[in-house]
């Protein structure tokens, strides 16, 4: 299951994209905008700062903003940073200790398809994606 910290996490990208100018767009903003506790921002923005996916700054005119394009982030490495392993089974896990039942484990390719599935879904949407789609629900002419 995907926590908030990885949903979180995704929506503040997509505020950041959508609310773009190059210019720093601080926490309360994009707090306000979400609905989602500034305490529990800060934390989530922690991570993301230390993991590479925005940047900071402190002080009037401080805020965060992405330090890539929208269509550079892909959804699948946002939300490993943010919630670890995505493998469905341990034995899956990157780095486990190889499982002494694996060669007679009927239920291993199950595990091991929708890994794959998964991976290759997350790792195929990217904020770009998901911002090309707000965007289109958001156009009047769409209506």
């Amino acid at each position: 299951m995907i926590s908030t910290r990885g949903r979180y996490a995704i929506r503040v990208l997509l505020d950041l994209a959508e609310h773009d100018t190059c210019a720093f767009i601080p926490l309360k903003d994009i707090a306000e905008r979400q609905s989602i506790s500034k305490k529990y921002l800060e934390i989530i923005v922690k991570d993301m700062v230390s993991g590479g996916l925005i940047v900071g700054a402190s002080g009037k005119g401080g805020g965060y903003r992405l330090v890539k394009s929208p269509e550079e982030y892909t959804i699948g490495a946002v939300l490993e940073l943010m919630e670890g392993s995505m493998a469905t089974v341990a034995c899956l896990a990157e780095g486990a200790a190889p499982c002494p039942r694996a060669g007679e484990c009927e239920t291993l390719p199950l595990w091991a398809e929708y890994d794959r599935l998964t991976h290759d879904f997350f790792y195929g949407k990217t904020l770009g994606d998901l911002l090309k789609k707000s965007e289109k629900t958001q156009d009047p002419a769409n209506g």
